[in-house]
């Protein structure tokens, strides 16, 4: 019964906010604060799947300049959980499908966000050159999950190179952004559903220009993030996802 209250809760707050902020894009269609705002509101609604979410930032994120932040992506409880820690002037990239989406996917697209075509490769690496432009000219922060889809308890997929070559091509650092294990640990009929943690490392300036190059620093950070992603999982007591080989 408990889940059956939360799911509607989840999806009449999620109507209420896509249907509001979207007539508050209309006054001012993609803001360059429209997501965070948006955002700040979604992750709020983590307490109605009864997660107790903690924000870790280091002195060096806060109030930095553009960037291009990479987090480890899980589930779609992920909506509702890392979406709170979205910071101000940032904007994620998602699938141009998103858009069709009814109620959310108009709040989606008039917030801001960045829509790419991924069954295009020749329109995706020309979204690379076009999001590395936006966050120079706009002074934007892009959010992306460099696994490219959500791992499922698959542990940290391996990393795609497209949020490492628009951080080079818009000369911005790298922060990673490491989310403690929440696969298998959400039961919605359970009123207390634990901690996790959401926990920015410091920014990392890339210097390179050639794709091995920047393949190998994938790679390096990859492992930096997964051996953090462990150490929070095991703080907050869920069990390790497992590595994926």
């Amino acid at each position: 019964m408990l889940a059956v209250i939360r799911l509607v809760l989840l999806a009449l707050g999620l109507v209420l906010l896509s249907v509001v902020a979207t007539l508050g894009c209309l006054l001012r269609p993609f803001h360059r604060n429209n997501v965070h705002r948006a955002s700040l509101v979604l992750g709020k609604f983590s307490k109605i799947i009864g997660v107790d979410v903690e924000i870790r930032m280091p002195d060096s994120v806060k109030n930095m300049g553009p960037a291009v932040y990479i987090a480890n992506h899980q589930n779609n409880y992920d909506l509702f959980t890392i979406s709170g820690a979205v910071p101000e002037n940032t904007v994620s990239v998602g699938k141009k499908s998103l858009k069709w989406i009814p109620f959310f996917g108009q709040m989606y697209w008039l917030t801001g966000n960045i829509l790419i075509d991924r069954k295009n490769s020749s329109k995706a690496m020309n979204t690379i050159a076009q999001t590395a432009a936006k966050i120079r000219e706009k002074e934007l922060s892009v959010w992306l999950f460099p696994e490219g889809t959500r791992s499922k308890g698959r542990g940290l997929l391996p990393f795609k190179t497209g949020a490492f070559r628009t951080a080079v091509q818009a000369d911005v650092p790298v922060v990673p952004v490491c989310v403690s294990n929440l696969h298998g640990v959400i039961n919605l009929n359970r009123w207390d559903n634990g901690k996790m943690i959401i926990e920015f490392q410091e920014p990392i300036e890339l210097d390179c220009d050639k794709r091995e190059s920047i393949r190998l620093l994938a790679q390096k950070i990859h492992g930096q993030m997964q051996q953090r992603i462990n150490e929070i999982s095991q703080e907050v007591g869920t069990k390790l996802p497992r590595t994926n080989r």
